[in-house]
């Protein structure tokens, strides 16, 4: 049997847990806000067209900041054709997805959306195809309350109040060749720092997030972050990580797997940001933002075939993955992985939220329902706030196809002093076997087991629908506490959510 054994002090602490690593990512893409979160004339929509069945499932994840507009969208992005009169307003092509924007659907009302989620924004702008005086007007239009042409664009849009958002993104995936705009480190490197200076000059409020790479496969990595934050690191407070994974191969066990490279890829890029910190003999710590992660392949052949046949369609189903039981597993692994380096990652955003590579899937015509990807984020978020602790874990271990030493247990623990409550979230990755999991909670005196959830199945390709989930949390009662010392056995390839509290 695989084991697993962990101490637990609370006064060995990560860091206290940035909510934010909790956020999500809305882009003009496919069906994400056109029959998405936006579908007027629907059943479930409210006033402003927004669907009340979809924004209810995104409250209870308590999303506190999703980035927008994009994502490949941003890249040729004119923002004022997306504000005022929704009759005066140009339809465009999008390249980066290949379809029409009409742009219906715009700042304003994401604006209005967001406030109704209980969600901040993280507003990225266009350095692809624009530039410092287009992000300066769109700063001013949404940040400024002064007798001035852009604020007062906004309040002639009935807007009297500042949006007042603090996080912007200068650009998005810049060193992409698939990116409208793209650019060389160098190129990027000056240009956002030219941005970030002229931006912060107008609101030195604000926080700004520099591009990372892509993704950890593209060649020019970890040579991109070096290079674009010689010219960055004193002007931006984040660097972005964007990764996605798959398991193309079918091969459960090496799927699991993974986050070994997830940890690779963070430890890369915060050495990469201390050496420029070094380099620059700064005092100033440069943080992390992971602001797009997901599992996404299922439906990459389907999506290429409809970008290249039938262009220019109007929120086309693009990028609409079904995810399964292993995706759910996958999705908890990489939250543990966050939550164990609170440290340094501040942000994240889980890409995307509603019918894109999301948690949420809504019908046209129909209802919305979670998908299995929802529930570890639901946990994480509602019950991984508070104060990452660095436990001690002695874990049994075994080899994948093309990693060796993967732990059978990967955990993280939170605890939560407002509420006197410590949570233990728990991934056994063993594809074989059950495992025995011992916990010493000693330090956390006169506390009792809350609740003990858990995602099992026997099925990795399980997938909920529309019509029933078949993968939802299930409450566990083989543990035992006895003498400040937690025992259970976790199911091979599960899920587990320990609460305990006075």
């Amino acid at each position: 049997m695989a084991k697993a054994k962990m101490i637990i002090d609370k006064d060995f602490k990560i860091a206290e847990v940035d909510k934010r690593i909790y956020g999500s990512f809305i882009e003009h893409l496919g069906r994400a806000v056109y029959n998405g979160i936006y579908q007027p004339g629907h059943p479930a929509a409210d006033e402003d067209g927004f669907r009340k069945d979809v924004l209810q499932l995104i409250k209870e994840l308590d999303v506190p900041i999703i980035r927008y507009p994009g994502g490949n969208f941003v890249s040729n992005f004119f923002w004022e054709d997306s504000v005022g009169p929704k009759e005066a307003r140009k339809p465009r092509l999008d390249l980066a997805w290949r379809t029409l924007e009409t742009n219906e659907f715009g700042l304003g009302e994401f604006a209005k959306w967001s406030e109704k989620a209980g969600s901040d924004i993280m507003m990225a702008i266009n350095l692809g195809t624009r530039g410092i005086a287009d992000a300066l007007n769109l700063l001013e239009y949404c940040n400024l309350d002064t007798n001035s042409y852009y604020s007062n664009l906004r309040k002639s849009h009935g807007v009297q109040k500042p949006y007042n958002i603090k996080t912007w993104c200068l650009g998005n995936e810049m060193d992409g060749p698939w990116q409208m705009g793209h650019k060389t480190a160098v190129e990027y490197g000056r240009l956002a720092a030219e941005t970030a200076k002229a931006m912060k000059a107008m609101d030195e409020s604000i926080e700004l997030v520099s591009c990372g790479s892509s993704n950890v496969d593209m060649p020019t990595f970890p040579e991109w972050e070096a290079t674009t934050l010689e010219e960055t690191y004193d002007y931006v407070d984040y660097i972005s990580l964007h990764n996605y994974y798959g398991n193309p191969e079918n091969d459960t066990e090496d799927f699991f797997a993974k986050t070994q490279d997830l940890e690779r890829f963070i430890h890369t890029v915060i050495a990469t940001c201390d050496y420029v910190k070094a380099k620059k003999r700064s005092k100033k710590t440069l943080n992390l933002s992971f602001d797009e992660w997901n599992v996404w392949f299922h439906a990459t052949a389907s999506d290429n075939e409809e970008m290249q046949k039938r262009p220019w369609q109007i929120a086309p189903h693009l990028l609409e993955d079904i995810y399964n039981f292993e995706d759910a597993i996958l999705v908890g692994l990489i939250l543990i992985t966050f939550l164990n380096h609170a440290d340094r990652l501040k942000m994240a955003c889980l890409a995307q939220l509603v019918n894109v590579i999301a948690p949420i899937m809504t019908e046209n015509d129909g209802g919305a329902y979670r998908q299995t990807i929802y529930y570890p984020f639901l946990h994480a978020s509602k019950y991984g706030r508070g104060t990452a602790l660095r436990s001690v874990v002695n874990s049994t271990k075994h080899d994948s196809k093309k990693h060796v030493d993967v732990t059978d247990i990967e955990s993280a623990v939170v605890y939560n002093e407002e509420k006197d409550e410590v949570t233990i979230f728990a991934v056994n990755r063993n594809v074989n076997e059950d495992a025995l999991f011992e916990a010493d909670v000693r330090c956390f005196e006169g506390y009792r087991v809350l609740e003990y959830l858990a995602l099992e199945n026997d099925d990795m390709k399980v997938i909920n629908t529309i019509s029933g989930e078949k993968v939802s949390p299930i409450n566990k009662t083989n543990y035992t506490l006895e003498d400040g010392i937690f025992t259970t056995t976790m199911k091979s390839c599960s899920w587990n959510v320990i609460r305990l509290g006075k």
